[in-house]
């Protein structure tokens, strides 16, 4: 039987520890070899993306390569999930490496040919996605085996802040290796920094081989059939609902999608030239998250708890729908930090929440659900915020997708009162 909420709460506040995770040599590992691995995905969006619009100048082909990163979470989430459930998380993890691995080496094949036709691109795009499904949701249950329950709420918080590392250096690296060795050699360079994590989930002491009192799950993997299954089975679980909910409507409503609208709002602002205005924006972005992830582990905040996921999320949506509709540069920066920080926060506890009170022996499942919610569904977020901002204006729809989420939340927020027991 999964805990209350109360007593994972109880859980997470003994002996409060900086850094917590980062006290485990196996964690240490996991850490530095996710943020390679983030690092390198960048890396290749940096160079391959170039490439294809040096080629072909379609926007089709952009917007079928956000579709192809996303649309894959939603599809198969819940089945690799089960998969994670039944086999050796480490050598998903590996297969998915592999896919990372062959699609920088077909990408690097194509442009020393100078053979890449759009159909060859798109395949390419779609291993790409597979790939990042296949190994996000076994990454996370690996958690589980390389700290103690209590502490996994850092462990989850570090892997957010990776994530931001990556993105935040990939971009950099990328523009290194495409200007000193070219759009081919840096692209098959780049398969270099996914090898630590294949030759570490190798003989990396974790997984079911290592835990033999571990229940078997009941059930064989069903495909698209284990989706309804898992819901069913969560439906007793008020925390996961509200958290999977939660994880949902942001990224349906907003997820990422201003991001690539950024053009658009540094040009709105007037601040100099838009390049360095975007750029900036971007940053003030990023740079919210890694402050959170630092500062909320070193003081010990803000320890994972629904109610305390939903207000920084409502926080999040009311940053953003302030940045939508403020015409000055310095408060749209600092906004936009406030809206990074806040997203980090609710997004790690959101995770953290879903991973504790998840029942064991569907574990897999369960966070495989929560991850076709959380990034699967980024997919639509194109449609409320960028079709929307094509027909109302970009400041408008970023606007009013915030102030629904807002909405919505605040609903979740009132149902977690009637529905989790105070601690």
């Amino acid at each position: 039987m999964t805990p209350p909420e109360s007593s994972v709460a109880a859980v997470s506040h003994t002996s409060p520890r900086s850094f917590a995770a980062m006290r485990h040599p196996g964690y240490r590992m996991h850490f530095m070899t996710f943020m390679l691995t983030m690092m390198a995905d960048n890396i290749e969006h940096v160079i391959s993306y170039w490439m294809m619009y040096q080629k072909f100048h379609s926007p089709a082909l952009g917007g079928f390569a956000v579709l192809s990163h996303w649309l894959p979470y939603l599809a198969f989430s819940v089945p690799v999930g089960a998969l994670t459930d039944r086999f050796d998380p480490r050598r998903l993890i590996q297969i998915g490496m592999l896919m990372f691995i062959t699609a920088s080496l077909g990408w690097g094949y194509f442009f020393i040919t100078d053979t890449l036709q759009m159909w060859h691109a798109m395949l390419l795009l779609v291993i790409h996605g597979c790939a990042g499904v296949l190994w996000t949701t076994p990454n996370q249950l690996l958690l589980h085996d390389i700290v103690p329950k209590s502490e996994l709420q850092s462990a989850v918080r570090l892997n957010a802040t990776a994530r931001y590392l990556g993105m935040l250096v990939g971009p950099a690296v990328g523009g290194v290796l495409l200007l000193g060795l070219g759009a081919s050699n840096g692209i098959l360079f780049n398969t270099v920094f996914y090898l630590p994590l294949v030759l570490w989930m190798w003989k990396a002491p974790y997984g079911p081989g290592f835990h033999k009192d571990a229940p078997v799950p009941k059930r064989v993997v069903n495909g698209l059939a284990d989706l309804t299954q898992t819901l069913r089975d969560i439906a007793g679980q008020p925390v996961i609902v509200s958290m999977t909910l939660l994880a949902g409507a942001a990224s349906f409503f907003v997820g990422n999608s201003y991001q690539a609208q950024m053009p658009n709002f540094a040009q709105d602002l007037g601040h100099g030239d838009p390049g360095t205005a975007y750029s900036m924006l971007l940053a003030a972005d990023a740079a919210g998250a890694l402050i959170a992830g630092i500062v909320l582990e070193s003081s010990g905040l803000l320890r994972a708890h629904t109610r305390t996921a939903l207000m920084l999320a409502m926080a999040w949506c009311i940053a953003l729908a302030s940045f939508a509709l403020i015409r000055s540069y310095p408060l749209a920066l600092m906004l936009l930090f406030m809206a990074g920080f806040f997203e980090l926060s609710f997004g790690s506890m959101a995770q953290t929440l879903v991973q504790l009170n998840a029942p064991v022996d569907l574990r897999g499942r369960v966070i495989g659900l929560f991850n076709m919610s959380a990034m699967g569904l980024r997919a639509f977020s194109g449609i409320t915020v960028g079709i929307v901002g094509t027909a109302l204006g970009i400041h408008i729809s970023l606007a009013g997708s915030a102030l629904i989420l807002l909405a919505l939340t605040a609903w979740l927020l009132v149902r977690s009162h009637r529905r989790i027991k105070p601690e």
